[in-house]
């Protein structure tokens, strides 16, 4: 059980960032303004935690401007798909040794 536990990424213990990795390994890519709705998060909170897993190369942005209004859109690295792939199988593994 501990060889299965020591797999896990600490990047992402915490819920949101859990929940950010999630919402982009389901969909090519997320606006700011919906991951913000689907994870129900301040502006503050949720920048804090894209910046984290940012710094780790988990995830990707492209900031454009639409009629003149900054549009951010986020995706998920190969680099974080791996590493997020890895967390699960982690947490897969955990359960079924229950």
């Amino acid at each position: 059980m501990k060889e299965y536990i020591n797999r896990l990424n600490k990047a992402f213990d915490n819920r949101v960032r859990l929940g950010i990795m999630s919402a982009l390994a389901a969909n090519q890519s997320l606006d700011f303004n919906r991951l913000k709705e689907l994870l129900d998060l301040t502006d503050g909170n949720l920048a804090s935690h894209l910046k984290a897993l940012e710094k780790q190369d988990y995830i990707a942005f492209e900031k454009a401007f639409i009629d003149r209004k900054p549009k951010t859109t986020y995706n998920i690295t190969l680099e974080g798909r791996k590493a997020f792939a890895d967390h699960i199988n982690a947490l897969e593994a955990i359960i079924k040794k229950q």
